[in-house]
Order: structure tokens, then sequence, then C-alpha cells
């Protein structure tokens, strides 16, 4: 059985990652893209649908032990997990090089104290646990192959099949270092170089030592701003400059439920919002890739935007079940791709334009085709802002009114109009002046619930949606607004859940909700996020730092959130690392901190 959800580490190479249990299993790996086939699918069923456990040796009958310390390697992505055994103390290093060639999972066994009887078990299963490979010896090397794919495992120590899986027993001492790698090929070519593991780890390090030192953020969050800096770096694929909003598919919103997604894409929404919390703390290189990859995704169709795409650009991203792996604890069905790709998001068109609007502020090179983007995006709103959508939750119900995408619209126009008025594009000013002036008024006509002074989700509906804390953060009104401050109490009424946490929308139990779908769901981080730096904003200091804190409290033992908190089960659920939840982090750390709302 897989481990809770928190109980995983983050290993990656930017281009593919791996999740690591505290026992020492990997559960989860797709080779050689976050969004290939998974080789470890245990994460979503058992272990016969693959996986990697490394650590002390137990008795059969006996459930592997867990790592008592684990960390990573200073501001870097190599885990170092150690076990005390009544036989002395072992450490293993887990690390994915960034590559220039083929992808690498190494992990290193170092004697710390004592002998240390240990065990490698080997299950490899190709197309999410469905296909048996082919194991077989060549030249000395112990080789995987299933179609079009091939998987190379190195050791030193001595290994041998059992009940298709491959072992290693072995003892370490003190000072023994023993290394074993997979490395990923097509089958069709030659096999990979042998891994030079103690070389490879000595490049990891210096690779992430070297990219922190780019942070301009040296605030008293830096700890988990950093951490956050480099979950968010790990999931971007390094060839074309696309960030995933996660690793990892179907991880349950709601725990043997069926709101279970695959998270392996590149959404524009998440994608800018993360860019703007890069571009914020020094890193524009990843800025600029990312508008390199938003241009030529979109090139030739910006009419038809779509609010997600392929790590590479691709446009087809067609949903599918698997209905051989049971799910997360029994949470099925387990997806892959995402239906949502071609839904109309009307909200995605401001949060790309802020995010351009923002590349401009912060002295991106200019780019004259990402401007008259910026144009085109425009002139498809003008057309079409006022129809109904699906919102930025994706609900799978009918469309509606959203006042998030029309406030998102308005944004678009006035991003547009600023860059028009600094000489760096030339647009219909006075018309499109008009045009932010006709959304304003819109959605505060049809909107609003002056009897209880709130906005609401969508125009004519009586529901609260979270996303309406971003009315003050993008602009549209100010904070001391009383409408503003109307709506950021009414949703902590609500929407709040006894801990404080805050939900996205209502959601309805056994019956379809607003989103169409069955079940509840935990509390969003990310909105829990959002209401800190709100009421940051409206100068509730103290209580916005002390929400903030008691998020922080919610990440794992090595900094890493999914994207909700059950408050029931008092456990992460959806998928993880969550780039939706680490990137309001960053946030909320850079607004408490220029507030000097922060303890001690």
């Amino acid at each position: 059985m897989a481990g809770r959800i928190e109980d995983y580490a983050l290993i990656g190479d930017m281009q593919t990652a791996a999740l690591v249990c505290r026992d020492g299993t990997v559960d989860w790996l797709c080779l050689p893209r976050f969004d290939s086939h998974a080789i470890f699918a245990g994460l979503l069923g058992t272990e016969e649908h693959g996986f990697w456990r490394l650590g002390p040796a137990h008795a059969a009958d006996a459930e592997p032990p867990t790592a008592a310390r684990r960390s990573y390697r200073g501001d870097s992505l190599i885990l170092e997990s150690e076990w005390d055994t009544p036989r002395g103390t072992v450490r293993v290093t887990d690390f994915m090089p960034p590559r220039d060639g083929a992808p690498q999972l190494i992990r290193i066994v170092e004697g710390v104290t004592g002998r240390v009887p240990m065990r490698s078990a080997l299950r490899m299963r190709f197309s999410y646990g469905r296909v048996v490979p082919w194991v077989h010896r060549h030249e000395g090397r112990t080789v995987a192959v299933a179609g079009p794919d091939s998987v190379w495992f190195d050791t030193e120590a001595e290994t041998y099949g059992k009940a298709l899986t491959t072992y290693a027993d072995f003892t370490v001492a003190p000072g023994d270092r023993i290394a074993f790698t997979i490395s990923w090929q097509p089958s069709h070519r030659q096999p990979p170089p042998l891994p030079e593991p103690e070389a490879s780890l000595e490049a990891t390090e210096d690779f992430w030592r070297e990219w922190v030192e780019h942070c301009t953020y040296h605030g008293p969050y830096r700890e988990a701003v950093v951490r956050s800096l480099i979950t968010l770096k790990a999931l971007t694929y390094a060839p074309t400059g696309g960030i995933v909003a996660a690793p990892t598919t179907s991880l349950p919103e709601d725990i043997g439920g069926v709101r279970n997604w695959d998270y392996r894409y590149t959404w524009l929404r998440d994608a800018a919002i993360t860019l703007s919390s890069l571009l914020r703390t020094g890193y524009r290189e990843e800025a600029r890739a990312w508008r390199e990859w938003l241009l030529r995704a979109v090139a030739g169709d910006p009419e038809n935007l779509q609010i997600m795409y392929g790590i590479a650009g691709e446009r087809e991203l067609g949903e599918a079940e698997l209905d051989w792996l049971p799910g997360y604890e029994g949470s099925a069905p387990v997806r892959v791709g995402n239906g949502a790709a071609h839904q109309l998001q009307l909200d995605v068109y401001g949060e790309v334009t802020e995010a351009l609007h923002l590349g401009h502020m912060t002295g991106l090179a200019r780019n004259d085709y990402a401007s008259l983007l910026q144009l085109k995006l425009i002139r498809y709103l003008e057309d079409h802002w006022q129809e109904p959508d699906e919102g930025i939750w994706e609900v799978r119900g009918p469309r509606r009114h959203f006042v998030h995408s029309k406030v998102m619209a308005w944004v678009a126009v006035d991003r547009t109009i600023k860059l028009i008025e600094s000489g760096d594009a030339d647009g219909p000013l006075e018309r499109w002046r008009e045009l932010r002036d006709d959304i304003h008024r819109d959605v505060c006509e049809k909107g609003y619930d002056k009897e209880r002074n709130t906005f609401t989700q969508s125009y004519g509906s009586q529901e609260l949606d979270a996303s309406l804390l971003l009315i003050p953060q993008m602009g549209f009104l100010p904070p001391d607004d009383k409408r503003v401050i109307g709506t950021i109490e009414a949703i902590q009424r609500e929407l709040s859940t006894t801990d404080g946490f805050i939900l996205r929308y209502p959601t309805e139990g056994d019956h379809a909700g607003v989103d169409g779908l069955p079940g509840d769901e935990g509390a969003f981080l990310a909105c829990s996020f959002w209401m800190a730096d709100d009421l940051a904003m409206i100068g509730r200091v103290d209580e916005a730092r002390k929400l903030f804190e008691k998020l922080l409290g919610l990440r794992n033992d090595l900094g890493l959130l999914a994207e909700e908190w059950d408050p029931r089960l008092k456990r992460q659920v959806g998928n993880f690392p969550q780039a939706f939840s680490h990137v309001p982090l960053i946030d909320t750390a850079l607004r408490l901190t220029a507030s000097g709302a922060y303890g001690g």
C-alpha cells in the first residue's frame, strides 16, 4: 500500500520526477518525461504495478522500516534518508542529475555505523503497471525492455531475479558506498553510457547551489520560499520552458472519491502565476523560457487559446481511464490526459496578459511577437467577454458568468492599456478604455450582492467562491473598498473550515454540486494563502501572519505541499507537490515581509 501523500519526497531532473516514500520506496516515476507512461505506478495501485525499494533488510512478513531522519542536502533536490537499526545506521542518497543525455535515477547507499544488511527490490512495470518487461543481461548490465522503452540497471552489488523482481542483498559497513542507477533509453538505440554516480552527485549539488544563489529574497521566510522555488524549478520541463502543475496524476482531492485528475501538463494559469513568483525572486531566465514556450504553443491560433497544453506545446490531451489501476487508497478512476483542455476559461486571458505585463515591467527583453499576441488576445475578449464559461476551477457543470472570469478579462484589458500607454505597442486606446470601464461596471452591477455586501461566484448566484479574494490583488478594486472587505469577511464565514482554512466553493457531498461532481474536497491551499494576502492588504496583518504560519505548518517534513488539506483526516490530498500551492506561499511571504508582519 502506498504511503500518505505527505510521506513522499520529490526528486527530479527538470524533465521528469520521482516520488520517494519514507521507507525508501520509489512508488512513482514516468520516463523520459513528466507525461510519459510510469514505470513505477505503485502509488496508484499495488507493488504489482511497479516500485523500487532500497533500505534495511526486513522479514518478509514485516512492514519495511521507515527512515528515522530525512532531509534535502542543503538547498538542493538531493534527498538523504537515514535508518537506525539494531545493527547500525545507514544512509541512502537519492537524486536525479540534470541531464543532457539519458535520464537517470541514482541511489547511493552509505554505511554510517555498524554493519547493516540491506536489500534493493526493483520491480519495473511499463505502461502504468500494465506491461511486464523482458528483463535480461547485456554485457554485464541488467536491462528491461518493452516496446519502445528500455531501462538499464547498473550496480556493483550482486543481483538476482525472483518473482519477476530484481533483488540485491548486501551489507554495508562505515565508509562503504554502493551505488544503484536506472537509466532510460529508447529500446532501438545503443545502451546508454555507464553511469558515474559520484561525479553526478557532485555536479547535481553544484547545479542547485548555483541556481539558488540567484534568489533575491532574503527575508524571514527564506527557508520556505527557497524550498518552494526549488520545487517550482523541478516542475519546469527544461527543454521547452513549460511548467507542469504537478508531477502526478489522480492523487485524489477526496480520498475514495472520483475527483482524480492528471496534472502533468502546463496550465496557462498555473504557469503564469509561477512565472510571476520567479520573476519577483530574481529568476528571469525561467520567465524568458516560459514566454518562448507560450509563443510557440499559441502560435498562429491565439483566438483558440487553450487553458492547458502539453509540456512541449501539444494541444491534444485526450482523457482516458486506466481501469487496471485501483487508484490511490481506492480512489478511482485513475485518469491520464485531461478533458478540460478545451474548456472555455476566460480568466486565462487575464493571467497570461498579467504574466507578460510583469515580464515587461521587470525588464525582460522586449519580444515584439509577445506584444502582438497580447493585442490579439484583447481583440478576442472584445467579442467574447460577455459569454459564460467554465471558470477557474474547470467545473464540469453548465457554463456560468463567473465573476472571477470577468475580473480577469478586465485585468487583460487593463494591462494591455498600460502596454500601449508605455509606448511599446499600438492599439485603439480609447476604445479599450471604454471596454475596461464596461467590464468593471458589469461586474459591479451583476456580480455583487448588495444585501450581503459580497461579490458572488457568478452572476445571479448566492454561492461564494474563494477566487473572489483576487479582486484586490489584481487591482480591480482597492483593498479598503467596503465591497472588498465585505467579500473577504463573507468568505471567512461561509467557506472557512474549522481549522480556519479556505474551501474553493461549496460542494454537496454525495450529490452533484456546482462543479457537476459528487463528493467533497479539502481546503484548497492556494485559496488559504490568498486569504492571508487579503488580510494583510486590509490591515489585519497579525491575523494574516498567523494564518500564513499555520499554513506553513501543513508542509511535510521536507517543505512540500499537495493541492489541498483534508480537515477531517488531517492530511494532504490532491496531486503532489502542487505548483499552485507553492506559488502563493512565495507571494504571501513577500507581502508579509514587505509589511513587516512576521514574528520574532
